[in-house]
Formats: C-alpha cells, sequence, structure tokens
C-alpha cells in the first residue's frame, strides 16, 4: 500500500468544509484507505478547528438504520464529531457554505453523566441522561455530485454540518421514543413519514453502540454533550425558499426556512 500522509488528507478535508466548496472521493486518490484511517482523518481535521478556537460539543451517529448498513456493506454505524459552529440558534439554514445540504430529523439527547466503555447499558444512557430533545440535523457532504464511500463519509466527518435542538427537553422516561412518529413536510407537502424504531430499532441502541466504539479510540462521552441518535426518515434535499415543518408526534413541531 502507497504510503498516506492523514494529515495532509485531514488538511484538505477541513479546507473543503470550511470553504464548502466540493472535492473528489479520497479512494480515488487512496483506494486502500481503511476505515480506521479514516477516523484519524476526521479527528486530524476537526482538531484544525479546535485550534482555530471552535469547540467539541457532542457528536453524531450515522447508518443507523439497517438497510443503509447493508447498502454500504457494513454491520455497525458511523460516527462524526459535532462542533459549537454547527449549531443554529434560531430555525434558519444559510446554504452559503454548504454544498449538498439536506435534512433529516432526529432525537438528541444531552447528557448529564459520563459514559464510558464497552459495556455500556440502556440503563446506563437514561441514567446519564438529562433530557432527549428533538432535533434536525443537516447533513452535508462534501463529495463531488453527493458520491463517496464508507471511508470517505466518515473522513468527511460523517456528513457533519449544521444542526437544530428544538426549545422543549423532555424526561428520558416521557415516552417509549421507537414509537415516536414523525412527518416531514416541505413546502406544506409531506415527504418523509417515520418513527424512533427506524434508528437500529430504538434511539438508546444508537448511544450504547456510539460509546462503544468510541471506547475503542480511548474515547468517552462527557456530561453536557448533545448526541444525535440518527436520522428517523431519509434526509430532504433543500435549497433556498424552502421551508419544512417537522412534527414530532406528542413532543413538538420545528420549522426551519432555507435562505
Amino acid at each position: 500500500m502507497q504510503d498516506v500522509d492523514l494529515d495532509a488528507l485531514a488538511q484538505r478535508v477541513n479546507e473543503h468544509q470550511r470553504k464548502g466548496l466540493a472535492m473528489r472521493k479520497l479512494t480515488l486518490e487512496y483506494p486502500e484507505l481503511t476505515v480506521e484511517q479514516a477516523y484519524r482523518i476526521q479527528a486530524l481535521a476537526v482538531e484544525r478547528d479546535l485550534a482555530a478556537g471552535d469547540r467539541l460539543i457532542g457528536w453524531k451517529m450515522g447508518l443507523t438504520s439497517r438497510a443503509k448498513q447493508v447498502s454500504v456493506g457494513v454491520d455497525e454505524p458511523i460516527y462524526g464529531r459535532l462542533l459549537g459552529a454547527m449549531e443554529l440558534k434560531t430555525p434558519i439554514l444559510s446554504v452559503t457554505g454548504l454544498v449538498h445540504p439536506r435534512v433529516e430529523p432526529e432525537l438528541a439527547l444531552v447528557l448529564k453523566g459520563r459514559l464510558e466503555g464497552d459495556s455500556i447499558t440502556p440503563r446506563d444512557v437514561w441514567r446519564a441522561t438529562e433530557c432527549v430533545v428533538p432535533a434536525l440535523e443537516v447533513i452535508d457532504s462534501r463529495y463531488e455530485n453527493f458520491s463517496f464511500t464508507l471511508v470517505d463519509v466518515v473522513a468527511d466527518n460523517a456528513s457533519s454540518s449544521r444542526f437544530y435542538l428544538g426549545e422543549q427537553g423532555f424526561s428520558p422516561y416521557h415516552t417509549q421514543w421507537d414509537e415516536v412518529g414523525v412527518v416531514v413536510r416541505k413546502n406544506g407537502t409531506v415527504v418523509q413519514t417515520g418513527a424512533g424504531a427506524a434508528v437500529l430499532g430504538h434511539p438508546v441502541r444508537s448511544v450504547v453502540m456510539l460509546a462503544q466504539m468510541l471506547a475503542r479510540e480511548g474515547l468517552a462521552l462527557e456530561p453536557g454533550m448533545v448526541i444525535l441518535t440518527g436520522g428517523i426518515t431519509e434526509a430532504v434535499s433543500v435549497a433556498p425558499g424552502d421551508r419544512l415543518q417537522v412534527a414530532f408526534d406528542g413532543l413538538a413541531t420545528l420549522e426551519l426556512r432555507v435562505e
């Protein structure tokens, strides 16, 4: 296998993320890149943002539906890092600096306790959870034509881009989260529907798996962190002028204006 300068690739990825420029798949140039190397590229790219003054505030999970895992030939989800600059403070999304913006509804957990190790259970997750919040994640692959492999998307921080949290948090024991129904309307028309069970059967399993995956790298989920558990429906492409209305049954309705 040819020598690979992972830091140089991280610099390339980070530059395209910051500037919102499409790039060629890394695997076109380095077809033998591994998932482990891709996670290292992800970490190195984010370190550049942290060095520039941003901060790590949480994690996101991707490929949390069995159908998506089968489509890319994996048997576990992927994760990405969430930075402070990614959080939308108001429900307005500017597409400036984005390449292929798509929005998906999620359930986010805000932690009050630390989760560490490969033996985490759902009970551990609930004990460490401050609240559950309806959320919208904006994913944005930086690759040309929205075309990428598993390795590519991991290196690109699992397409992390922006996210918005609803204003109301709920007790982790408020409802059965796998049964929460979601309806996504785009410009008044229903375009997606789903339920919490689309996320690995139950969103809590997403956090369990995240803790286990991070344990391999000696990392943990810290108090105060936001965890985006995974898309409940397919992601919806958006463009300036679009308006999304996402109803989480029994919880809240989130709206997002795209400019």
